[in-house]
């Protein structure tokens, strides 16, 4: 990248309250602008577009699917991708009746893209809909500057070692409050189910939380909460990456790290259900690891590596209250006997479709 600073982000240089002007402009009565959002070829960034409608749609079946022009294909001929609207949120950048749609990708000939998961993995939520499992994820991701260095820290040097960063509080400890919490209020507004958020470990890292939610709703939400955080960000003309190991070292890496329950595991006596479904993730380890990443591990390898609560990537663990393990139990969960466990493995660029059915495949389905 360019040895550009963040002052020289064009985003950041151009005057936010002109177009405040023309966000108030009145609409006729049932014009609604929609925004497309959906997942591209690479299978971890995020695409969108607009269109206008002239009705107020209440479910994703009203909206049309429409197209755009292939992931990635170069110079090949008669080659579009599909989109087929699934999730619908309120617009808080427009706002008013004005709406965000998540989108599934597919070929001309109805089958899905190669990077939409969507469709298995709603095959198997169905199929695990009585098991009425839930899930949360802690979504990790690190600020950058314009020049990809970590907001905030020395352009010659590294700032002071981890210890006051995690959920600390004050311009040496923390840096883009401003970005996490008009992210936190947008999702909010957007009817994405978030939890909370904190600073990270790791100076200019933070983390947001998407849950409890059932099956493949939380999957919808991530993405969806995603795409308004990179379009948050874009507005104050810094870059978000979800790498997993953004700064090579001694620096904490990002993970997505997955809590899941079933109704049995929430009842009395739950956590012999927790302690089985740990027993059946413990024989497909290996499976598991190359589902967590979009490039099948290769990315997590240089995270997980037992070292700042991290697990090692080649051995299953679980642990009560234990961060440096594949499976984490709360403690509070191991002193009720019911809950949930953590699965403390997915990266930070998961796909969270993927994680969520691998996860219900092995214990629900034993597949």
């Amino acid at each position: 990248m360019s040895a550009k600073t963040l002052g020289d982000s064009p985003n950041a240089q151009i005057n936010k309250n002109i177009l405040g002007r023309y966000a108030t402009l009145p609409l006729q009565e049932n014009v609604v602008q929609a925004t497309y959002v959906w997942i591209d070829g690479t299978g971890m960034d995020l695409r969108c577009k607009d269109r206008t409608l002239d009705f107020i749609p209440t479910s994703p079946k009203d909206l049309p699917v429409w197209d755009f022009p292939g992931h990635f294909q170069g110079k090949t001929r008669n080659v579009e991708t599909y989109l087929q609207p699934v999730a619908i949120y309120k617009d808080p950048f427009r706002r008013s009746n004005n709406i965000l749609v998540m989108c599934d990708t597919y070929k001309l000939d109805g089958s899905p893209t190669q990077t939409n998961k969507r469709k298995s993995c709603l095959e198997v939520c169905n199929k695990c809909a009585d098991a009425e499992p839930w899930f949360g994820i802690e979504q990790e991701y690190t600020f950058l500057d314009f020049d990809g260095h970590p907001l905030g820290w020395p352009k010659n040097g590294y700032p002071g070692p981890q210890g006051p960063y995690n959920c600390g509080v004050g311009a040496n400890k923390v840096f883009g409050r401003d970005i996490v919490d008009a992210h936190y209020r947008a999702c909010l507004y957007a009817g994405i189910k978030v939890f909370g958020t904190n600073a990270e470990s790791m100076p200019a890292q933070w983390e947001f939380q998407v849950g409890p939610c059932t099956g493949i709703t939380v999957a919808d939400d991530l993405w969806m909460a995603r795409f308004l955080l990179h379009r948050i960000a874009e507005e104050f003309g810094i870059v978000v990456t979800l790498d997993p190991k953004p700064m090579p070292g001694d620096w904490s890496g990002a993970g997505a790290h997955t809590n899941v329950s079933t109704k049995a595991m929430r009842e009395d006596g739950g956590i012999h259900e927790i302690e089985k479904a740990i027993d059946k993730l413990s024989k497909c380890h290996e499976r598991h690891i190359r589902v967590y990443d979009p490039k099948q591990g290769t990315d997590n390898i240089r995270r997980l590596t037992g070292n700042g609560s991290t697990s090692s990537i080649n051995d299953f663990s679980v642990g009560v209250a234990d961060r440096y393990t594949s499976i984490r139990i709360p403690r509070s969960v191991n002193n009720n006997g019911k809950g949930y466990f953590e699965d403390r493995r997915p990266s930070s660029n998961c796909d969270p479709y993927s994680v969520v059915e691998a996860i219900l495949r092995t214990i629900c389905l034993n597949e």
